[in-house]
C-alpha cells in the first residue's frame, strides 16, 4: 500500500499503442477546434456527430423511453444531449456533464464600421477574460451570422481559408513605444484601440460618394447582403485565425484557439456517444461561461432544468428525487502549473501537463468565493472511480490563495441539488489566442468520462 500521493506522468511510462491512441484521439479534436471557433459552430459540429450516431431532435412535447436518443439544439449556441438507459433514475440517478464552447474573443460593436487615415476598421468590444496585448499583430478571422431583414441568416467566415484574407490589429512600434512602456501591462493597449483593419480600396465607381468605407459596405453587400444596419442584428467576432498545431519536436502538446473550454466539450461529447446503455445520460454545451453564465443560453437560464425536468416526466420520475440522486462533472480547464511563472502557482497543489485528469474540489478565489466546493464523499467517489478504473487523475486549484482565480459552471448546477465537482484539463497560456494542452490528457479526459458515463453509481 502507497503511503504518499505523488503525481503520474502518462508519458513516461506510455506504451507505443497508447501513445498511438493518445495522438488518434486528438486528430478528431483537432478537427473540432477548427471547425468549432464559436459556440455556434461548436454546436453545429455536435449535431452533425449525433445525427450520424442516431440522434434525433428534441421536444419537451416528447413522451421519452428506455433506448431513446435525443439532443435540444438551444439557439444555436447551447446544446443538450440526452441518452435514456435502462436503469431506474430515481434509483440511480442520471450523469451529467457540462462544459462550455464560449471562448474569449473580440465581438463586433453594434456600428462597427469606421474610416480614419483613408483606412477602413471594425470596432470590438473584448468577450471574456483578456490579456489584451496578445490581441495585437496576430492574424485574425471573422466568423458569425448576419441577420437580414425577412428573417434571412447569412453566414460569415472569412479568414481561414488559405485563399482568404485576415485582419489585423495595429500596435505601436517600438521605437516610438516610450509612453506605451511606461504603463502596466494591463493598460498599454486600450479596449477601444482593439480595432481591425478592413480595408484600404476606394471605390472608383462611385465618385460622389467614394470612401474606403463605402467601398467595404459595397463589398458586403455584394456578398452577403449586408447594409451597415444589418450589423445591428449581427453576432460577428474576430478569433485567431488558422488551425490548432502539434507542439514540440515529438508533437506531445497541442496548442490552439478555445482549448477553454472545448478540451473538455469534445471528450464529453465522444463519452456519451460512446458509452453503453445502462445509465441515463445527459452532456451539455454550454454558452456565456465566459462572461457569468447569464442569458438564455447560458447555465443560469431555466434551460437545463426544464430539459432533466421532461426527462423526469417521461419516466414517471419525481424530479426531486433524481437530482439529489444525480451526479454531475462540471468539465472545465485548470490553470497549468508554468515553471516561467512559478511565483503565481503553489507547487504541491497545482495541475501539471501531461499527469492526467485534474480535479479541483472547489475553484472561486481568495476565500473560495464564488464556488460550489464539492463535498468529501462526491471527490471520495471519483477517486475510486478513476482509480479502479485505470484513469490518471490529479487535484490542483488554479494558483496561489489572493494571486487570482476562477469559476466554472458547477455552482449553478450544485444549486439544484445535484452533487457536482470540477473535473477538467490543466492548460498553458489560458484566455490567450493560442493555449496549449497536453495530448495525453485530452486523452485521459475522455477515458474519465467514459467510465463515469459507464460506472457505478
Amino acid at each position: 500500500m502507497d503511503l504518499n500521493y505523488e503525481r503520474k506522468n502518462i508519458y513516461k511510462n506510455c506504451s507505443k499503442q497508447d501513445l498511438q491512441n493518445i495522438f488518434d484521439f486528438c486528430e478528431g479534436y483537432k478537427d473540432f477546434l477548427n471547425k468549432g471557433k464559436t459556440e455556434r459552430e461548436a454546436c453545429a459540429y455536435a449535431v452533425k456527430l449525433c445525427e450520424e450516431n442516431g440522434y434525433k431532435p428534441f421536444t419537451f412535447a416528447e413522451k421519452l423511453k428506455v433506448g431513446d436518443k435525443r439532443y435540444f439544439l438551444n439557439r444555436d449556441k447551447s446544446i443538450f444531449i440526452v441518452k435514456i438507459g435502462t436503469e431506474d433514475i430515481e434509483k440511480e440517478g442520471v450523469k451529467i456533464m457540462a462544459a462550455h464552447v464560449d471562448s474569449p474573443r473580440l465581438d463586433l460593436k453594434p456600428n462597427p464600421l469606421y474610416e480614419d487615415a483613408e483606412i477602413a476598421y471594425l470596432k470590438t468590444h473584448y468577450y471574456g477574460g483578456i490579456k489584451k496585448y496578445q490581441w495585437t499583430t496576430i492574424p485574425l478571422a471573422l466568423h458569425g451570422v448576419v441577420m437580414l431583414r425577412g428573417g434571412k441568416k447569412m453566414q460569415v467566415c472569412v479568414g481561414e481559408d488559405e485563399s482568404d484574407p485576415v485582419f489585423c490589429i495595429t500596435d505601436i512600434l517600438p521605437h516610438l513605444s516610450a509612453e506605451q512602456n511606461a504603463k502596466p501591462i494591463a493598460t498599454a493597449i486600450s479596449g477601444e484601440a482593439l480595432n481591425a483593419m478592413v480595408g484600404g480600396v476606394y471605390d472608383s465607381e462611385d465618385e460622389e460618394n467614394s470612401s474606403v468605407k463605402n467601398a467595404i459596405l459595397k463589398l458586403l453587400n455584394q456578398k452577403y447582403g449586408i447594409t451597415e444596419v444589418d450589423f445591428q442584428c449581427s453576432e460577428l467576432c474576430f478569433v485567431p485565425a488558422g488551425v490548432a498545431r502539434d507542439v514540440g519536436f515529438d508533437k506531445a502538446f497541442l496548442s490552439s484557439y478555445g482549448h477553454d473550454d472545448k478540451v473538455c466539450a469534445y471528450p464529453e461529447l465522444k463519452a456519451i456517444l460512446d458509452s453503453d446503455d445502462t445509465h441515463t445520460v445527459i452532456a451539455v454545451f454550454a454558452d456565456k461561461e465566459e462572461t457569468g453564465s447569464d442569458g438564455v443560453t447560458g447555465m443560469q437560464s431555466r434551460v437545463f432544468s426544464d430539459v432533466l425536468n421532461t426527462v423526469c416526466a417521461s419516466l414517471n420520475a419525481n424530479p426531486m428525487q433524481v437530482r439529489y440522486k444525480s451526479k454531475c462533472i462540471s468539465a472545465d480547464v485548470n490553470a497549468g502549473y508554468d515553471p516561467h511563472f512559478a511565483e503565481a502557482y503553489e507547487k504541491r497543489n497545482s495541475a501539471y501537463l501531461s499527469c492526467g485528469v485534474d480535479v479541483s474540489k472547489y475553484t472561486g478565489s481568495r476565500g473560495k468565493g464564488g464556488t460550489s466546493d464539492a463535498n468529501a464523499e462526491l471527490v471520495a467517489y471519483f477517486r475510486d472511480l478513476f482509480d479502479d478504473n485505470g484513469v490518471v487523475w490529479q487535484i490542483g486549484e488554479i494558483g496561489k490563495i489572493d494571486v487570482g482565480g476562477g469559476g466554472t459552471v458547477a455552482k449553478f448546477i450544485a444549486n439544484m441539488g445535484i452533487d457536482t465537482l470540477d473535473i477538467g484539463v490543466a492548460v498553458l497560456s489560458m484566455h490567450a489566442p493560442y493555449e496549449i494542452v497536453s495530448k495525453a490528457d485530452v486523452y485521459e479526459i475522455y477515458k474519465a468520462m467514459l467510465v463515469f458515463c459507464n460506472g457505478k453509481n
